[in-house]
């Protein structure tokens, strides 16, 4: 059954970036729409609902959708439109897998290297947590969550790692996005990032890998439990 999806990330009054081409922006714009649950798991909407939305004609809106379905965020049905994913529990239990042996990586590379801009990015994006929790904001809490995660895989130093890790870090994006109103007060999260930043910083790489797996590993197992209700 045909749903009119709710307002998406970019609007006509948001065009593309000049030197952007229209799909790639389309591309953003749906991608960003999935993760935050404005498209939420079950809606099936027309390709022109969706292009109107995004002040855009068909064609790069369609090129985007067949880039998520691809990445397994939606599922194009013949004559109908589109379809959002719902989030398959032992799809996302593979690939927490996958993360944590990504993010482990990362923070040992990170851990090495002292690199400041990443540690200054994740040590803001713990803060942003604390404060959205103080506030109640689940939402905002889970953006800054995910902040802290993919400013550890971009900024290890080793960008084939990040582009490998990319995909993951969106579906955990989701998950986590899906669920941050229905888990317990995620008091933990915010302690293990600073254990992590910890050995970061005493650029201990072993415990930094041990810390960033941890952390990922209760964190998943906690999101699944809820999504297996």
């Amino acid at each position: 059954m045909e749903v009119n999806p709710s307002p998406l990330r970019v609007t006509a009054a948001a065009p593309a970036p000049p030197r952007e081409k229209l799909a790639d922006a389309a591309y953003a714009a749906l991608k960003a729409s999935v993760l935050e649950g404005l498209l939420p798991p079950g809606v099936e909407t027309a390709e022109q609902a969706l292009a109107e939305q995004l002040g855009m004609s068909r064609t790069p809106v369609h090129e985007a959708v067949l880039r998520l379905q691809h990445e397994g965020m939606l599922r194009v049905l013949p004559r109908k439109g589109v379809r959002v994913l719902p989030i398959d529990p032992e799809d996302l239990r593979q690939t927490y897998e996958v993360l944590i042996a990504l993010e482990g990586a990362a923070a040992a590379l990170l851990a090495a290297q002292g690199r400041p801009a990443p540690l200054a990015a994740m040590a803001r994006a713990t803060r942003d947590m604390a404060e959205a929790l103080a506030q109640g904001d689940r939402a905002a809490w889970a953006a800054a969550d995910d902040r802290f995660h993919r400013a550890l895989v971009e900024g290890c130093g080793n960008p084939k790692l990040a582009r490998l890790a990319a995909t993951a870090t969106d579906q955990a994006q989701r998950a986590r996005s899906l669920t941050a109103t229905r888990r317990p007060e995620p008091i933990a999260s915010g302690l293990e990032h600073e254990a992590l930043l910890a050995a970061l910083m005493a650029g201990d790489a072993d415990a930094a890998r041990a810390a960033a797996a941890a952390h990922r590993a209760r964190a998943s197992a906690e999101i699944l439990a809820v999504l297996r209700g």
